[in-house]
């Protein structure tokens, strides 16, 4: 039985993670890899540089159209033509052809200001898209916070449960030696070893846990999974959040609400552009072109030319089937949509700070009173295991002991992670999550 023990010892430094050996990753570093390298803001990015690149006065209509422009007409047809003299003419397979070529412009000088609206449109599209990017950043920060925390709180976990493993192989030892000597029985030493092999499988599976969590957070760093590293050891919570400042932060750079706002500028931009359909549109054009043509019948065998045309074209649309009019009355209706969304997430935001500040208090609270009861259950474990080894306590009431300081610990990390995750949740929604 002796050893038996000591090949479960062996056994159990050798499942000890090795982060004593690993390079500690800091939240920084973590934030950092994830902002280079994550897909969703990469794809983000691209999206906003599509929108800066979309917002020009070229593309709203400003500017003029220029094209260069070439005319080859040919033809062989069998002709006979009747002169104004009588006589005729004909001539079978006579060869006609016709070329111009030359450069126009196309320049639309008004259309009821639409252009200028469609500029303002683009460039708030660009500055939506910047709100986007925030909301996905601010997103993926507060997924990499989270993720990393869980580790820590799962090392530190980890490290509870190795330490009861050491105090389950302990009293495998005494109660085998007790054994040795005649006074425990061998039900005793059963028991201890039945306790330390549940100590093992628990931290097993934590151990599998802590490894899997590793994987998810290697993910969103959108690095290779099986990199390897540790977290840093402990939590400290922001115990300073007050929930005004929070809600005054909000309402100035919440990305989500921001993006409400501008989706109702961008629906009284689209308006603007509809109801200028209400006016002439006034086009100017110009061209300098090269003629030549040639004819095998006709009194002009070949003529050439080249010059410049110009002139303008307005329109007015006076009647359309009333669309005009639908149009704009869908336009007006999607701007009080946005609005009425406008104020929907305004409502949403203020409840859910609510109930997240709330949360947080309570979850202060809880670290508090958890910090106070491991440090008890630590000091109970260990008057009971000095009455352990001299043998004034029984087994059970040792096993519960330990249990009893073992689940503190858990509940201390676990207080502290839900703590964190609160304080996250409040920075996340006053758009203000940093480092």
């Amino acid at each position: 039985m002796k050893m038996k023990s000591i090949y479960i010892t062996i056994l159990l430094f050798a499942f000890v993670p090795k982060m004593f050996s690993q390079e500690v990753l800091s939240l920084e570093d973590a934030v950092k890899i994830a902002l280079e390298n994550n897909y969703e803001i990469r794809i983000s990015k691209n999206d906003l540089s599509i929108d800066k690149t979309n917002a020009t006065i070229g593309n709203s209509g400003m500017l003029p159209k220029v094209a260069a422009n070439v005319i080859d007409n040919n033809s062989i047809q069998n002709t006979t033509q009747t002169r104004s003299d009588g006589t005729t003419a004909t001539l079978d397979n006579a060869k006609n052809n016709s070329l111009t070529y030359g450069v126009g412009l196309d320049w639309t000088v008004f259309d009821g200001l639409r252009m200028f609206a469609r500029y303002d449109q683009l460039k708030v599209l660009q500055k939506l898209g910047e709100a986007e990017l925030k909301l996905t950043i601010i997103t993926k920060i507060s997924d990499v916070t989270s993720t990393y925390y869980d580790l820590v709180q799962q090392q530190q976990q980890l490290s509870a449960m190795d330490t009861t493993i050491v105090i389950s192989n302990q009293r495998v030892q005494l109660a085998q030696n007790r054994y040795t000597i005649g006074k425990a029985s061998k039900l005793e030493v059963l028991n201890a070893q039945v306790d330390l092999n549940t100590d093992t499988t628990m931290y097993l599976r934590q151990k599998e846990l802590y490894a899997n969590t590793k994987t998810l957070l290697n993910q969103i760093l959108a690095r290779d999974a099986k990199t390897d590293f540790k977290v840093i050891e402990t939590i400290t919570v922001d115990e300073k959040l007050l929930l005004a400042e929070l809600t005054t932060l909000a309402e100035k750079q919440n990305p989500q609400l921001e993006a409400q706002v501008l989706n109702k500028r961008i629906a009284e931009l689209q308006l603007k552009q509809i109801k200028s359909d209400r006016y002439p549109v006034v086009r100017l054009n110009s061209a300098y072109n090269f003629t030549e043509s040639e004819s095998s019948l006709g009194f002009i065998a070949q003529s050439s030319g080249k010059g410049l045309n110009y002139g303008f074209t307005a329109t007015l649309n006076l009647f359309d089937g009333f669309n005009q009019r639908r149009n704009e009355k869908v336009a007006k209706l999607l701007v009080d949509n946005t609005t009425i969304a406008i104020a929907q997430q305004n409502q949403q935001l203020q409840t859910t700070l609510l109930t997240s500040f709330q949360t947080y208090l309570t979850n202060l609270e809880l670290t508090k009173l958890e910090q106070r009861n491991e440090a008890i259950a630590k000091q109970n474990l260990d008057i009971t295991l000095e009455k352990f080894r001299i043998g004034t306590v029984p087994t059970i009431e040792f096993r519960t002991a330990q249990l009893n300081y073992i689940n503190a610990k858990v509940r201390n990390s676990n207080a502290q992670f839900q703590a964190k995750l609160s304080e996250i949740a409040l920075k996340e929604l006053a758009g203000n999550l940093s480092l």
